[in-house]
């Protein structure tokens, strides 16, 4: 699943590919990933739109259009490709046909992505709203501080792993970054919320600045089908210290990989204990 380095980076190269364009017409091929709104609403408001900037909130892609805010969500698969024909693959569900010829697909193999579409310019009432009313603080930001932590994570009785993936404590974390911010802090992904002291939850806040700059500054991770919308690859990929790795890069024990709160989890049991 694309998390926030990847949301991020496919921000930026839409930002470099669509900007200024107008939309002539869309086309909605699977009407379920279309949230709020009906498809007929959906493709006739965003006629004759320009799009004006992209943002990120979390690992929602913010579409900022003349009339329109839009929110897409990539969930497992969604990608997104400019293209100079309006003839779809199997796996493109929704065209934005351009007024200079080219389109931008929205591409989901599994399906799973969603779109919201509001009829303001408002993006703070937008932000007010679900779903990023819903949504935690943002690893990069200068908001997470270990009061914001201990607030949220003293009284868990979850481990921390799964509470690192809770995107209304955390925002964008996902399972690979949150692997890498547990080794970087030193801490057993089973190990309990409430058993966490401020030691911690600095070591968590700086771990995960730490491995998202550096990960965004890589173009993400390429990692089963992430892909940015003109190819960019993940170098981070190549960075990455125990996610998927067979052997810890400290103490050469192997690494194990676990269950936590459903999800593939890789930590070192020697270095964290």
């Amino acid at each position: 699943m694309p998390e926030l380095p990847e949301v991020e980076t496919v921000k930026r190269s839409l930002n470099d590919l669509v900007i200024g364009k107008v939309i002539k017409k869309v086309c909605v091929r699977y009407s379920r990933i279309i949230q709020n709104v009906s498809t007929l609403e959906f493709e006739s408001s965003l006629v004759n739109e320009e799009i004006k900037e992209i943002r990120r909130v979390g690992k929602y892609l913010v579409f900022m259009l003349s009339n329109h805010i839009m929110l897409s969500h990539l969930r497992m698969e969604g990608k997104y490709f400019l293209k100079e024909t309006n003839e779809p693959t199997k796996h493109d569900h929704i065209l934005f046909m351009f007024t200079d010829g080219t389109t931008l697909m929205y591409n989901d193999t599994r399906k799973f992505g969603v779109i919201y579409l509001f009829n303001t310019t408002d993006f703070e009432y937008v932000k007010s709203i679900e779903p990023l009313s819903k949504l935690g603080i943002e690893p990069i930001s200068g908001d997470l501080t270990v009061d914001y932590l201990e607030k949220k994570l003293n009284k868990l009785n979850k481990p921390v792993k799964e509470a690192l993936l809770d995107q209304s404590i955390i925002s964008g974390l996902g399972n690979i970054y949150a692997d890498e911010v547990l080794f970087m802090a030193r801490l057993n992904p089973l190990k309990l919320c409430n058993t966490l002291n401020k030691h911690d939850y600095e070591e968590i806040i700086k771990a995960s600045r730490e491995v998202l700059e550096k990960a965004i500054k890589l173009g993400g991770t390429t990692i089963k089908s992430f892909m940015s919308s003109h190819a960019i690859t993940g170098r981070f990929q190549n960075e990455l210290l125990v996610h998927t790795k067979e052997f810890c890069p400290v103490c050469n024990s192997k690494i194990l990989k676990i269950r936590v709160g459903g999800r593939g989890t890789y930590y070192c049991e020697n270095c964290q204990k």
